[in-house]
């Protein structure tokens, strides 16, 4: 999109975030939370660290396509890593991982994974 490039037509490094956001919250569903779950329970995912690594740039009109997995599990954190490619030749654009914690709201109290987590621990 326009919106996601400078004036160059250079993908614009938060775009990519944008793109992982929106990944990371599919992912999540996937793993028993969902958007409408987190907020029923009050029991919430939060980014508290994100690491990225920009090593080619996507020009306005490449297609992309963002791949995620939960990498590392433990009591109260949990961490995803995310590849995005150019669809065209399969070159690797960015790479990203990021670190969670589960917070208990309105409290803002740190929790423990919910259940299905435990499957996944190291």
């Amino acid at each position: 999109m326009f919106y996601d490039t400078d004036a160059g037509g250079v993908v614009h490094n938060i775009a990519y975030l944008r793109f992982v956001e929106k990944a990371r919250t599919l992912l999540g569903g996937k793993l028993g939370l969902s958007l409408k779950q987190m907020s029923e329970s009050g029991l919430y995912a939060v980014v508290t660290r994100t690491e990225i690594d920009y090593i080619k740039p996507a020009l306005l009109g490449d297609q992309l396509t963002i791949e995620g997995r939960l990498e590392g599990v433990g009591r109260v954190r949990f961490s995803c890593a995310f590849e995005i490619y150019r669809d065209s030749d399969r070159a690797r654009m960015v790479t990203c991982r990021q670190e969670l914690a589960m917070v208990q709201m309105p409290e803002g109290r740190p929790a423990r994974l919910p259940e299905q987590f435990k499957k996944f621990r190291e």
